[in-house]
């Protein structure tokens, strides 16, 4: 079995522990097979019964200044963790055709996935809570489902927008965390945010390549693929740092704090209002 079947069967566990664990006995130099083309098959991702699947809405929100508003913040994070071990297992077994390399560098991110997950639900227990013990949402795996069909696209609207997201959320949720007290999960995202700032270049650099293999410019495609797909609309604020440091380039980072159309419409609206209301000077 070529490593490319083997996590076809890993994303197939139930058990999320089981699949961490196991991810990260993968031999990463086994034979990779990049040209075959893999059947898809139910039970894609596998998943336990817990955590509850509810929309993003419905999850509640605690203080993080109590042992369960703590607990809650780290069964989130364990959960996206749990996510980009099923995403990289996905990516990998899906999509036929490219690079050696490319495979490569997924299953490595697959194995950083599983130890961050493992990190963050050790942790969890110290405060008497396991993984699945609260809601979650399911918002990265929908985008996967929406874009299993297009590499290009599934590179652009995952790691290059959705797990860039945890490059500019990750400082707020560790100061929270600190100032609450919990240093032990300031240290983990610390180390966790400096994997995924590796994880995000290795899809801004996959996504360029597959863009100059269809003769593609990025940020021209990239915008046309969000519209396409109903990708979120980028929020601040944005470490710029971090998402430099992941291959975002200058050109991009502008258009990303560059205000939605939907904003200048709204601000027009309320300038216009003023205007109207303002009074008129003598003539």
């Amino acid at each position: 079995m070529t490593i490319r079947h083997e996590a076809q069967r890993l994303l197939r566990l139930a058990d999320a522990s089981e699949k961490a664990d196991a991810v990260l006995r993968l031999d990463l130099d086994a034979e990779v097979d990049r040209h075959a083309a893999i059947e898809d098959r139910p039970g894609i991702p596998g998943r336990p019964p817990r955590p509850v699947l509810v929309p993003p809405s419905q999850l509640e929100h605690r203080s993080a200044h109590t042992v369960a508003g703590r607990a809650a913040l780290l069964h989130a994070l364990a959960h996206i963790e749990a996510n980009a071990v099923n995403l990289a297992l996905d990516i990998v077994w899906r999509f036929a055709g490219m690079p050696e390399a490319f495979y490569r560098d997924w299953l490595r991110v697959a194995h950083e996935e599983a130890m961050h997950f493992g990190l963050l639900s050790d942790h969890l227990a110290t405060l008497g809570y396991a993984y699945g013990a609260f809601p979650a949402h399911d918002s990265l795996w929908k985008m996967a489902e929406k874009t299993k069909g297009d590499i290009l696209a599934r590179l652009a609207l995952v790691p290059r927008t959705l797990e860039a997201r945890g490059l500019d959320a990750s400082p707020a949720v560790k100061a929270k965390l600190v100032q609450a007290g919990d240093h032990r999960a300031g240290e983990i995202l610390d180390a966790i945010l400096r994997d995924e700032i590796g994880h995000v270049a290795v899809g801004n650099r996959w996504y360029r390549h597959v863009c100059a293999d269809r003769g593609l410019e990025p940020v021209a495609s990239y915008a046309a693929l969000a519209e396409q797909y109903g990708a979120p609309p980028p929020r601040g604020p944005f470490n710029l740092a971090a998402r430099r440091a992941a291959g975002f380039d200058e050109a991009e980072l502008v258009l990303l704090q560059a205000p939605a159309p939907s904003e200048v419409a709204r601000d027009a609206g309320a300038a216009a209002q003023v205007a109207r209301r303002a009074p008129r000077a003598p003539a």
